[in-house]
């Protein structure tokens, strides 16, 4: 009777609480659970076998696939005067919990005692493990769910274990507030558990894993690209606007002339500006205004009759190069690459000390010097003849240092424009 009366009083706690009740369990819900059992009880208790007793549970569905529960198990059996009581906690394994039909599977721990009623036998009590296998069957969409389980039973109270099967039916009652099953945090209609952009601006439209959409593919978010429709594999800034790297206000992807100095003007291809048109932008330019069609050297001045060669020196008596004459040959070449029509005579000289033959041919050789130099940088040889004229052709006073120095010289004549 006080095991009735208890029972009574915790089924009618769960009613009371199972105001905004549900079909079944949702995961973060609790339920309460009133069942009827068969009871097939192991021979060795003596008993008869039939529906003498029931199970309460009250749980929580702690995920989508388990739920936990404490259970009070009661039985009365026929033609006995004892009562069974247990108290346990098992552990769910639950099965499709969304929808009609939800199998189950679980295991449990707990205790039990024998009350022999009046009987002068003493009160015994002991361990219980048990496990089995339920389902949930959801009613029409009502607020409660039919419920069935076998549950095979061990328990430690007599002498040696004895072992039970306890079938039972009866319905669960779910209470509280679930764990929603479509949640969308940020309202950008994709599921929190798709969307791989959590926390989406309000009204910005996303794509289908909830992240905002990039409709130019620059890696710059619609609502952050200042520059829509930018073309496919140009790199842009943080605005999403194409990188101008140089700063001349052209941007990379149309800058014919990357790498422009800060500052200069440029023109819509981000070159520098070339006002009289001779290849040689304004900045470089040391004859600014040459005729349209002139060909100029890189420093844009005229190139006349011949091409200089001021600071190409030689070592005494010899064809060597001094330090120094590799940058101004090296001009020389950029001027015949800037102009590949002019053909040239590679003229070498030298002032008037020592005989006339050996001075032809040191001017020769050094002559061959600067032609095979050129060659080297580039310079077709096609374009180059060599000739030593040694002490023939003076343009200063060989009676003088400074005459001499002048008549040691190596130039470029102009044979074919």
């Amino acid at each position: 009777m006080r095991t009735l009366i208890c029972a009574a009083a915790v089924t009618f706690v769960a009613l009371a609480a199972a105001g905004t009740a549900h079909a079944d369990a949702e995961t973060g819900q609790g339920y309460f659970s009133v069942m009827g059992t068969y009871m097939d009880d192991d021979k060795d208790r003596e008993v008869d076998d039939g529906f003498n007793g029931g199970q309460f549970g009250m749980g929580k569905a702690v995920s989508d696939t388990v739920n936990i529960e404490f259970l009070l198990q009661i039985a009365a059996p026929k033609n006995a005067d004892q009562e069974q009581l247990g108290l346990g906690f098992d552990v769910q394994r639950v099965y499709r919990r969304s929808e009609n039909f939800s199998p189950y599977l679980f295991g449990g721990i707990g205790y039990m005692q024998i009350d022999p009623l009046g009987a002068s036998l003493p009160q015994r009590d002991g361990g219980m493990i048990s496990g089995g296998a339920g389902f949930y069957l959801d009613l029409f969409d009502s607020n409660v769910a039919l419920r069935g389980e076998w549950r095979h039973r061990l328990d430690t109270v007599a002498e040696r274990s004895l072992k039970d099967n306890l079938f039972s039916i009866g319905l669960q009652i779910p209470f509280g507030a679930g764990t929603p099953r479509w949640v969308d945090s940020d309202g950008d209609g994709v599921e929190d558990s798709s969307d791989n952009c959590p926390n989406t601006p309000g009204g910005a439209p996303v794509d289908a894993w909830g992240c905002e959409l990039d409709s130019d593919g620059d890696g710059v978010k619609d609502s952050m690209d200042q520059c829509p429709g930018t073309p496919a594999g140009v790199t842009v800034d943080a605005n999403g606007c194409p990188n101008d790297s140089d700063g001349d206000g052209v941007t990379d992807d149309k800058d014919q002339c990357p790498g422009t100095p800060a500052g200069e003007p440029v023109d819509a291809n981000g070159c520098e500006l070339d006002d009289d048109g001779d290849g040689v932008v304004n900045r470089l330019d040391e004859c600014p205004g040459t005729p349209a069609g002139t060909q100029v050297d890189i420093r844009g001045c005229e190139i006349k009759e011949e091409i200089r060669l001021e600071g190409v020196n030689f070592q005494t008596n010899s064809d060597l190069l001094l330090p120094g004459a590799e940058n101004i040959l090296n001009d020389a070449a950029a001027t015949l690459k800037k102009n590949p029509s002019i053909k040239v005579e590679v003229a070498g000289h030298t002032d008037s000390d020592g005989s006339a033959a050996y001075n032809e041919s040191l001017s020769a050789r050094r002559a061959q010097t600067v032609h095979d130099y050129l060659a080297d940088a580039g310079i077709d040889v096609n374009r180059m003849s060599v000739r030593g004229y040694g002490e023939s052709q003076p343009i200063a006073d060989n009676s003088t240092s400074a005459g001499k120095a002048q008549n040691r010289r190596v130039v470029l004549r102009i044979t074919e424009r």
